[in-house]
């Protein structure tokens, strides 16, 4: 027996009109770095993103699903892309600007983009890799640059608002297949070429639901959120489409992403949310440390991208500003966990649901895989590796222009879940609380150490800035801990005195022997400790170890 529901397909397209229209008065505001900031209405953006359709379709002749790429920062006309490509029929595909050049140019011939729309101030980027860019043939340039670098290039140069000036303000929107190609990330290919994660109408159409639910960030249209999390990584965290959808204003800082204009625009705009990585709000605290902003607005946000150390959590709580932990990847869309804590605790109570790294929604399946492949019981104590599945996960990576999707059996198990490379526990009441990354447990004479505890424990010192903890080899135990630290100016703390630290919540025989001070632990492209770096400096001896 079937339904008597209507079987209407959900969609980006309807996304955008439901944006544009009933939630028309809602903004957008890009900042400049100059003393007004760029404004425009939701029904504004809704209507220039159905310009841009009209200009992609009439001008440059992009039909189908072919791929429209975009190098960008966090801005209006990059709203408008999110919006007008899916709709249209085309597949979006963020590039992740600070991936090196030759990643840059694979994920591009990979994607077989036709089209690149470009910040101006990204050209010297972008405008060295075109001659190894052979299906692009069209670049569109939005906001001031040095179109000159262009110059003898093989592709069309066009200006984002004269390509759609005049344009028609009405677009013949396809009816698409809810299941068809919306738009494309790829991952970071920290260990062999990047791989293409291609997210669906309905996907993101659910995804974007869920992010607006109470138990994820729970936005409505009372509030402004800042989006500081990269619209290249994992599509903002969903934010663009799930804050059009509700109605839910932006304030996106362009390429202003540094501690001090952060603190400026937090105080002047008075966003009520924001989300970033926890780098983010590590130089935050330190800018306004030294230089007090009032950041009370800004009463929730969203920290995900890697472990949130409980210590920020507490320094941001006497600020007025309350951190939730979020777990999620590029094969995830990213929404996986929200460390919201049940009703009705005290703080007190609260404290031990905040540090994990949540609860799935109903829109998550989770399941924790042995080492012998067995499935392990959500006791809050059985420790193994995170698999999941649902609507908006990944069950395949793309397989380039005219090829299958790719199956990974280290990436997905026989029966079709997402092996996520994460290990940690689920509590009886479903709460995440992750120990590490499979290929970073320090497995020390046959038992298991956390690095993510040892860092955690760490950056609970006061004079402690970072700190990144890896196995390094070792002929007793096989592996034993390197801490990576990071001091802050005018630290006196010496390796003993952190050692002695831990002391007090760390297991003796846990405590790294092996200690280093760094100026900046190295970081990937999207903000997360890169540990395979250490280890290389470590291997190559061009760490300064001390040994206790």
């Amino acid at each position: 027996m079937l339904s008597t529901m209507q079987d209407v397909p959900l969609t980006v397209t309807r996304i955008l009109h439901h944006g544009m229209t009933i939630h028309g008065k809602s903004q957008v505001t890009t900042w400049t770095g100059e003393s007004e900031p760029q404004r425009r209405s939701f029904a504004e953006v809704g209507g220039r993103a159905t310009r841009l359709a009209n200009a992609l379709r009439d001008e440059l002749g992009v039909v189908d699903d072919e791929r429209v790429a975009t190098l960008m920062w966090n801005n209006a006309e990059h709203v408008e892309a999110y919006l007008a490509i899916p709709s249209m029929g085309a597949v979006l595909h963020t590039l992740n600007l600070r991936l090196p050049a030759e990643q840059l140019i694979w994920i591009v011939r990979h994607a077989a983009d036709r089209v690149i729309l470009a910040n101006g101030s990204l050209l010297p980027l972008l405008a060295p890799l075109l001659p190894q860019l052979p299906t692009v043939e069209h670049v569109i340039v939005s906001g001031p640059g040095d179109r000159a670098l262009l110059d003898g290039a093989t592709v069309r140069v066009h200006d984002y608002d004269e390509l759609i000036a005049g344009r028609p303000t009405t677009f013949d929107w396809p009816e698409l297949d809810e299941r068809s190609a919306a738009a494309m990330c790829y991952t970071s290919g920290t260990t062999g070429d990047p791989k293409g994660v291609v997210y669906s109408h309905r996907s993101i159409y659910l995804h974007s639901m869920q992010v607006n639910m109470s138990e994820s960030m729970g936005l409505t249209d009372m509030d402004t959120t800042l989006v500081v999390v990269p619209q290249f990584h994992v599509n903002a965290w969903g934010l663009p489409h799930a804050t059009f959808m509700a109605g839910v204003s932006m304030l996106m800082p362009d390429r202003f992403l540094q501690a001090a204009p952060l603190a400026e625009m937090i105080e002047r705009e008075k966003p009520t949310h924001a989300a970033a990585v926890p780098t983010i709000w590590q130089g935050l605290l330190a800018e306004v440390t030294v230089r007090p902003r009032d950041l009370t607005s800004m009463a929730r946000v969203t920290i995900g991208g890697a472990a949130c150390p409980p210590a920020l959590m507490e320094a941001y709580d006497k600020l007025g500003v309350r951190l939730c932990h979020a777990w999620g990847m590029t094969e995830t869309s990213p929404l996986g966990t929200m460390s919201n804590p049940p009703a009705g605790l005290t703080a007190e109570e609260e404290w031990p649901y905040r540090i994990t790294q949540g609860r799935f929604p109903a829109g998550v399946e989770a399941r924790l895989a042995g080492p012998r492949g067995d499935v392990l019981p959500w006791d809050g104590e059985s420790a193994g590796e995170l698999e999941v599945r649902g609507p908006w996960i990944a069950g395949a990576y793309y397989g380039g222009a005219g090829g299958e999707p790719i199956k990974p059996a280290d990436k997905f198990s026989e029966d079709g879940w997402l092996r996520t490379g994460d290990v940690g526990t689920i509590s009886p009441d479903g709460y995440l609380t992750l120990t590490d990354r499979a290929k970073d447990v320090i497995k020390s004479g046959g038992e298991w150490i956390s690095s993510v505890e040892l860092e955690n424990a760490l950056m609970a010192h006061p004079e402690v800035a970072e700190a990144a903890v890896v196995a390094v080899p070792d002929d007793k135990w096989g592996e034993r801990p390197l801490a990576t630290v990071v001091l802050k100016d005018g630290a006196t703390a010496d390796y003993a005195s952190l050692r002695e630290f831990l002391a007090g919540t760390i297991a003796k025989w846990q405590l790294p022997e092996r200690w280093t001070v760094v100026s900046a632990v190295p970081k990937t492209s999207v903000g997360k400790f890169d540990k395979k770096v250490i280890r290389k400096q470590y291997a190559d001896g061009e760490l300064d170890v001390t040994r206790l």
